[in-house]
């Protein structure tokens, strides 16, 4: 029991640490993820805002003078990246040909959108950077 408490307080950490102080437990996991994957000890990770609907999700994230946005999907209680981009997965359409369901795609662009309209256009426009369309295989799971 203490060690699950720890645990949570971590990722809870890691969730204010990342400007995502009101995160639920799927936020804050993918979160910790990426911070795990993608860290660096001369460039940390920014997470959020992270947007969810199913088994989905899109995480904004920006490290440095780089950003971008990287589509998630859940199975089994495990998060993978599907694809990292820019402004390329924004739109329903795009989240569709990625293969997330309809009802999913037109949540995900709703939220992300209303999200991303909160923060400062100078943040916002580092999201973009990234360019082109980068699909991740397999083995970027990381249990949770």
């Amino acid at each position: 029991m203490q060690v699950r408490l720890i645990g949570f307080l971590l990722l809870l950490g890691l969730a204010v640490v990342s400007g995502n102080a009101s995160a639920g437990p799927q936020e804050t996991a993918i979160s910790a993820m990426l911070h795990h994957m993608f860290d660096k000890p001369d460039a940390r990770l920014t997470v959020g805002p992270v947007v969810m609907s199913g088994n989905h999700a899109i995480a904004d994230w920006s490290q440095g003078e780089m950003g971008g946005r990287a589509l998630l999907h859940s199975r089994h209680n495990e998060w993978r990246i599907v694809l990292c981009t820019g402004d390329e997965i924004k739109n329903q359409g795009a989240m569709i040909k990625a293969g997330v369901p309809a009802e999913d795609a037109l949540r995900l662009e709703r939220d992300l959108a209303n999200a991303e309209a909160a923060l400062d256009p100078k943040q916002r426009a580092q999201f973009s950077k990234f360019e082109g369309l980068v699909m991740m295989d397999h083995d970027s799971a990381h249990k949770h």
